[in-house]
């Protein structure tokens, strides 16, 4: 286990107005912060794989199409 925090770049309130959009009355803290781990996690792997893609194709720039891509 890391001995620093670690730094979340998706903001606490964001899962919450999130969680409650789809149906939630209430949303605990720990619920907010596993959520946003979890997002965290997936939308780095979709952002290496459209990185990839992008150098594959000869960019440096990512685009929408990569990122839609590498959500396949």
């Amino acid at each position: 286990m890391s001995l620093t925090p670690r730094k979340y770049i998706l903001p606490e309130a964001a899962m919450e107005k999130l969680l409650k959009k789809v149906g939630a009355a209430r949303v605990s803290d720990e619920a907010k912060e596993k959520f946003r781990e979890v997002l965290e996690e997936i939308a780095e792997e979709i952002g290496e794989k459209a990185v990839r893609l992008a150098a594959h194709a000869g960019r440096k720039t990512v685009k929408g199409s990569d990122i839609k891509e590498a959500t396949k």
